[in-house]
């Protein structure tokens, strides 16, 4: 289930905005200029599917997007346990790298989630957006928009990536502290399920 939890920037002790519901989520980050939609998902795609196989289950809505945004580089970013001593290690590198509010400069964000989950905290004119995204959800957050990114202390996830640059993923810190003030994914996503699809 997709979640779009809205607090003020000061802190989570006042909820502006919850849901599940997928045309709220869309019409509520539409005016931040935040692209959410949801794609059909491939059930016959392993969850640990090679890329050449997560290319051809999602060819039609690849070759769409790139046509209406012009993306120039396309790849596919996956993380799961392994079981390996090495795992907790990775994990937690992986998952330091985005959890600091940052932004993008030179291009926008944009995730497809194939499968897993992950959530992308938008810091945007006083609020906190938080967007808890799983499998069949695309998100696409603007240029120079502040944000922060947490796939929890065990993640398990595979994501297509769409960049206007080649260069690929370069993130400005901007230092704040802020992604400390609001609950993390394994916070989140303990809760989520009982949340119903209304807004707050």
């Amino acid at each position: 289930m997709t979640l779009l939890t809205t607090w003020p920037e000061a802190g989570p002790d006042t909820v502006v905005r919850r849901t599940s519901d997928p045309a709220e989520i869309a019409a509520a980050l539409a005016p931040i200029g935040v692209r959410f939609e949801q794609w059909p998902v491939r059930e016959d795609v392993p969850a640990d599917a090679d890329s050449d196989t997560v290319f051809a289950a999602y060819r039609t809505e690849i070759d769409k997007l790139n046509a209406e945004e012009g993306f120039r580089t396309v790849d596919v970013v996956a993380l799961h346990p392994d079981g390996s001593p090495e795992w907790p290690a990775k994990a937690a590198a992986a998952r330091q790298k985005f959890l600091a509010e940052h932004t993008h400069d030179d291009d926008d964000e944009v995730r497809f989630f194939v499968a897993g989950a992950g959530i992308f905290y938008l810091h945007v004119n006083g609020e906190v957006h938080a967007v808890y995204c799983e499998k069949g959800d695309l998100l696409g957050v603007p240029r120079g928009t502040t944000h922060w990114f947490d796939m929890g202390t065990s993640p398990a996830f595979t994501a297509i990536r769409f960049f206007h640059e080649e260069d690929g993923w370069i993130g400005n810190f901007t230092g704040s502290p802020i992604a400390d003030r609001f609950p993390d994914f394994d916070e989140i996503h303990a809760g989520y399920a009982g949340v119903a699809g209304s807004s707050a």
